[in-house]
């Protein structure tokens, strides 16, 4: 057993822990959906208003993280789907991102809910998943919610490029034998693309993906609420 989480980062009590720096951001998101609803480029306006509040790297990130335009978080509203609406499909899931999201919520790291609803963390996969404490918890999590959502199939789908993919990959999938359940797990080169274009339901927080995607649902905050997750949760809208 490893001793490895997804917890906070050094210093991210400073950036993110107390009331000041919380109503920061939140006046950064607004701004931010200001600028993209009228057409402004996300690095640019991210600068901006990043040098305006006097942010540092990882509260931009959160900025950029947790920020949509007006017309993107209504076309998102109108495609998400309710866990009733999932009895008898097949559901395709953004594996990494699920799975890291899962982990950095259960390993007590800040957790960004956006204008869209989702929920998002700071971490990354960055060319190489390490498995961690929290991995198999994780893992159980996604198995419960599809027990309550009745689908009738799951798919993970994992960035094949990245290191240990394979791995994770058959993590799932003994999981799946273990407790007998109907999954199945795919190594994809573009693994956003396929999401948005191959699935009819796709889970995952990635933006692109949401902006893309036929229906998509909102597995983490429906197990946060469900399943009455402890969550350090950074309101952003």
């Amino acid at each position: 057993m490893n001793n490895r989480n997804r917890g906070k980062n050094t210093g991210d009590d400073n950036l993110f822990g107390s009331e000041k720096q919380i109503s920061k951001l939140k006046m950064a998101v607004q701004d931010m959906q200001y600028l993209l609803t009228r057409g402004y480029a996300e690095k640019a306006s991210s600068e901006l208003i990043g040098n305006r509040f006097r942010m540092k790297t990882r509260q931009i990130q959160a900025l950029r993280s947790a920020s949509a335009s007006d017309r993107q978080i209504h076309d998102r509203k109108l495609k998400q789907l309710e866990i009733s609406d999932l009895k008898g499909t097949s559901i395709y899931l953004d594996g990494f991102n699920v799975l890291i999201l899962l982990e950095s919520l259960l390993s007590g790291a800040y957790i960004f809910e956006g204008a869209d609803g989702c929920f998002r963390d700071l971490s990354g996969v960055h060319g190489t998943y390490k498995r961690v404490n929290q991995t198999l918890r994780a893992v159980e999590l996604v198995s419960i919610f599809f027990h309550k959502s009745h689908a009738q199939k799951l798919i993970w789908v994992f960035d094949q490029p990245v290191s240990n993919s394979g791995r994770i990959k058959e993590i799932v999938l003994d999981f799946a034998r273990e407790n007998n359940l109907n999954w199945d797990a795919e190594l994809q080169y573009s693994p956003d693309k396929f999401l948005a274009e191959s699935s009819e339901i796709a889970i995952s927080s990635d933006a692109w993906i949401l902006d893309h995607c036929k229906e998509w649902f909102n597995l983490i905050a429906y197990l946060a609420e469900e399943e009455k997750l402890p969550v350090n949760l950074i309101k952003m809208k």
